[in-house]
């Protein structure tokens, strides 16, 4: 096919009428993304209130366990006097 060809095809392709929607796929794509739009709110809601309580947990857990302090020795006895 020559530029011509290509041209006079695509010309074509275009001013053919549009082709017909069925009736209702409108109205069931817009309820089908309405409910794709809440299942994914609400994994959102669900996987932050996860993080947020997951968050809590350690911050509780930090300050019990004090994983930040070295745990006293119990290889050697503590050295009292001399």
């Amino acid at each position: 096919m020559n530029l011509a060809e290509r041209e006079a095809a695509v010309r074509r392709l275009l001013e053919r009428t549009p082709p017909a929607v069925p009736p209702g796929l409108h109205e069931e794509a817009v309820r089908r993304g309405g409910r794709m739009l809440r299942r994914r709110r609400a994994a959102r809601r669900v996987l932050w209130a996860v993080l947020c309580a997951a968050a809590v947990v350690f911050l509780v857990w930090a300050a019990t366990a004090h994983p930040w302090v070295e745990p006293p020795s119990e290889t050697t006895p503590p050295l009292s006097t001399w």
